[in-house]
């Protein structure tokens, strides 16, 4: 704002001056660069001084002009850099001025001011009853059946606004159907991936779940459930007004593709419940836990603290995504036809794709930026990836930048035996893995990436680092043209607001998987804690014992307070069929 308003003054000055310059002229005063004399006779003094043409008054006007370019252009080009030091802190970042300081790599050291919070509303507000328990199945307007789409993480997404959605109809959900027709073709089914005794008792008081549909009432249906396919992102409102008639009429209702079909800003106690889901209802099945707990454990034996980095460099991926990567007419064409698969796709420029900050960084750019941000060659690195493209070739710079690499099969030699045909078991045991690093780092932003942004945060803002693509791809392209000091300068500066920082979850920011400001509370301000909190992290910088993070997946729930609350009001709605729209699916079909 303030740069348009200098911009908008400096012209109307250049402007006031042609005006008068031009007024001046026409009133036989004028300016002069220098006195010449006239030959012959003495010059009056009016003579003696020679008019500008309006070119030098155009020249300065150009040069004055070319200035203001310049200095704005060079504000425009450092507007991240600017907006750390001008956009309004918290208190405890003006309290030291830490934000002028460097950022510690490992750990915010702010984060220990924040915690998860989304407990149940109370029964009664200001404004009268609010959040109710949840309906009884006999006396809900019916049962919701959902089936999931995509990879685990993307279903992860759907189960978790089902559970919304059925609180907003009243409705009794039905144990969600898995994908098992996508990309991955895993024919795992919810209870073998995540445990539905838990998933059923801890949600039993926001909405009511069963594992099928009772059988007496499918003998009394005359015809087979309705299925249908909401747009995506729709309002509650809508499902109010386009889909509870169809239920209360038909009694049982499949909503298919179920990824994203419910809006990210919704009301805050549906916020909350979204949380509950997500963070605590969702935990998955004892055998997954325990061989990914072993694995942290084999990590945190080996040294105290770890990184984890989702590579997401698969074929499919960099088929999906339209980049290129230098493997010439080789790669041209194994992505090419891997491409096909999806004929719906359109022509990319890979170029164009890299410079808006589209396209997966390679393992070798990953691990520049990771030693560009300051974490040594000695550092661990856990990574969760499935098939790398091009293999050990592609995954070998990175390796000689952390010799310290370490994967799920590295760990877990024959105990992984039984996951492997299971995509999405193995999935999980990357996710357990990930969650519970020191340091996660993300190649895309994609489900994975936002899933567990998502719940780090929650979980006490641990570090997560996302590559700001579109700067990093310039710099990556330059590299060689300057000295490694000034890279990784220029990498920390791009990475600023990508790190984790508390300061970066506000509301309204992006979608709310990935930033889930609802459910994330300040601690209330007590200066003596601030300064022995502010002393401890100097002194010790904790990690996480051993023990703790053994047993933090086994109980992977809080006993959230449980109140009594209102019950949505259920308003008289006519029983009208409006129209659905069945449009074509836009959804990734990769999305991990």
């Amino acid at each position: 704002m303030g740069l348009a308003k200098l911009w908008k003054y400096s012209g109307g000055l250049l402007s006031n001056l042609a005006a008068v310059v031009h007024h001046q002229h026409k009133q036989h005063f004028v300016f002069s660069c220098f006195q010449s004399p006239s030959y012959g006779a003495s010059p009056s003094p009016s003579q003696s001084r020679r008019p500008i043409s309006w070119t030098c008054i155009c020249g300065f006007m150009l040069f004055a002009l070319g200035l203001i370019s310049l200095f704005t252009g060079h504000v425009a080009s450092n507007v991240e850099w600017y907006s750390q030091r001008i956009v309004k802190r918290n208190w405890f970042y003006k309290m030291d001025g830490s934000h002028r300081a460097s950022i510690d790599i490992w750990k915010s050291r702010y984060s220990s001011f924040y915690y998860g919070c989304s407990e149940r509303g109370p029964h009664f507000t200001e404004r009268g009853p609010h959040f109710s328990s949840a309906v009884r199945e006999r006396f809900s307007n019916g049962y919701l059946l959902i089936a999931t789409s995509g990879g685990l993480n993307q279903q992860r997404t759907g189960i978790t606004d089902a559970v919304v959605v059925a609180r907003i109809l009243n409705a009794t959900l039905v144990v969600p159907e898995l994908d098992h027709h996508s990309f991955w073709k895993d024919e795992s089914d919810f209870s073998n991936i995540f445990d539905v005794g838990w998933f059923i008792s801890y949600l039993a008081k926001d909405v009511t779940i069963v594992k099928r549909v009772p059988e007496k009432v499918m003998m009394s249906m005359e015809k087979p459930p309705y299925t249908m396919r909401v747009p995506r992102k729709s309002e509650p409102e809508y499902y109010l007004e386009q889909v509870l008639p169809i239920l209360l009429r038909r009694r049982v209702l499949q909503l298919t593709k179920f990824d994203y079909r419910l809006a990210s800003d919704l009301d805050e106690e549906l916020q909350k419940l979204r949380c509950r889901v997500n963070y605590h209802a969702l935990r998955f099945t004892k055998p997954i836990r325990n061989l990914g707990q072993k694995l942290v454990f084999r990590m945190r034996k080996m040294e105290k603290r770890f990184i984890a980095v989702h590579l997401r460099f698969e074929p499919d991926m960099l088929a999906f995504s339209g980049c290129y990567y230098g493997g010439g007419d080789k790669e041209r064409y194994e992505l090419g036809e891997i491409r096909k698969r999806w004929a719906t796709l359109p022509e990319l420029s890979p170029d164009e794709e890299r410079t808006r900050g589209k396209c997966p960084l390679t393992p070798h750019e990953v691990g520049l930026m990771l030693r560009a941000l300051g974490f040594n060659n000695d550092t661990y690195l856990y990574v969760a990836s499935g098939e790398i493209y091009g293999g050990e070739k592609t995954l070998q710079p990175l390796r000689e930048l952390f010799p310290n690499f370490y994967t799920k099969e590295i760990l877990a030699g024959e105990e992984l035996q039984p996951f492997l045909p299971y995509s999405s078991r193995l999935a999980a045991i990357d996710y357990i893995v990930c969650d519970e690093s020191d340091v996660f780092a993300t190649n895309n932003n994609g489900n994975m990436a936002k899933i567990l942004a998502g719940r780090r945060r929650y979980m006490g803002h641990k570090r997560t680092i996302r590559p700001n693509a579109k700067r990093l791809s310039a710099l990556f392209m330059a590299r060689d043209k300057m000295d490694w000091a000034t890279f990784s300068r220029k990498v920390k500066s791009c990475q600023r607001g990508f790190l984790g920082e508390p300061e970066e979850n506000r509301p309204g920011r992006g979608d709310f998987h990935e930033f889930p400001s609802t459910c994330i509370c300040k601690k209330p301000f007590n200066l003596s804690n601030f300064t022995s909190k502010e002393n401890k992290y100097q002194i010790s910088r904790r990690n996480p014992t051993v023990s703790e993070s053994r047993y933090r997946y086994l109980s992977n729930s809080s006993n959230l307070e449980q109140r009594s609350s209102q019950k949505f009001s259920e308003g008289s709605l006519r029983d009208r069929h409006g129209s659905l729209i069945d449009e074509i699916d836009p959804d990734n079909p990769l999305s991990d």
